[in-house]
């Protein structure tokens, strides 16, 4: 008989952890860091919502024009020229690392369901 295990309570710990971790804090404080400055904040905002409407155009199978290339690598280049977004964007490259480990640690178990075949 199997016993009933609650993942969910394990993974709500997970989260407390993830969020006292250095990686975490330091994105935290790099958020605030822009959303406190309103150049840094337009900047980033413009920057985000441009790559989200590209992403879109590319999933819908739209072609993205050249001057939307060009707005967008202008956009990308005075995003990470900003010294708080580049510190935000760095703080979340560290982050991601974190997350990375976390899923490759979850996915261990089923790949070695399939490697034992």
């Amino acid at each position: 008989m199997m016993m009933t295990v609650n993942i969910y309570d394990d993974i709500n710990k997970l989260e407390s952890t993830f969020r006292s971790t250095e990686e975490y804090v330091k994105l935290q404080q790099a958020v605030e860091a822009v959303s406190s400055d309103s150049e840094s904040n337009e900047l980033f905002k413009s920057f985000r919502d441009l790559q989200i409407t590209l992403q879109q155009k590319q999933a819908q199978g739209e072609e993205i024009t050249e001057q939307e290339m060009m707005d967008a690598q202008a956009t990308a280049v005075a995003a990470q020229e900003n010294p708080k977004i580049l510190a935000m964007l760095e703080a979340e490259m560290g982050l991601s690392q974190i997350i990375d480990e976390v899923n490759r640690v979850l996915i261990k178990p089923v790949q070695s369901l399939y490697e034992s075949m």
